[in-house]
């Protein structure tokens, strides 16, 4: 498969942001713990990017393991927020420039307040979408949190 520049990496790559890329048979059905396996990582290391819609209609982009489970009222405590809904898939492309399955914190249209889990914050690399379905970047958690300018929070479900 040839290595596609994607926007994401374009972002990185001005930046001068070190990243390694991993391309995958595109399937928008895969789980994330099904790509973690895929690149043969611990899911813990691999994130989602989620978007959401706070009472006050300001968007939230929250950043959390693949198999962890945003937790809504943690989320409107991070975010200042009453309540958070996650926005209707149908939304997320006119709002992010991104499809279902290849949403990223990087590079959105819009800089929306951007929540990592802390968790990213014990491993070297993790890794994000790159932007497209088929697609992971993989990178230090600190500069993550520089280029999509992250809240480091405890936002997940605790098991």
């Amino acid at each position: 498969m040839k290595e596609e520049k994607t926007n994401v990496m374009r972002v990185l790559d001005g930046k001068k942001i070190a990243y390694q890329s991993h391309a995958y048979e595109p399937d928008a059905t895969l789980t994330g713990e099904q790509i973690a396996g895929i690149l043969g990582e611990d899911p813990a290391k691999v994130f989602k990017t989620l978007v959401t819609q706070g009472k006050s209609g300001a968007y939230y982009v929250f950043v959390v393991p693949v198999q962890g489970e945003l937790d809504l009222k943690k989320a409107a405590k991070a975010s200042g927020e009453k309540a958070i809904s996650m926005i209707k898939q149908k939304d997320l492309l006119p709002l992010t420039g991104y499809v279902h399955g290849g949403c990223s914190p990087i590079g959105m249209k819009k800089q929306f307040p951007t929540f990592l889990h802390e968790t990213a914050t014990q491993f070297e690399k993790m890794f994000v979408s790159a932007g497209k379905v088929g697609y992971q970047i993989e990178l230090a958690p600190n500069d993550l949190i520089a280029i999509a300018r992250c809240k480091v929070a405890d936002i997940i479900v605790c098991e």
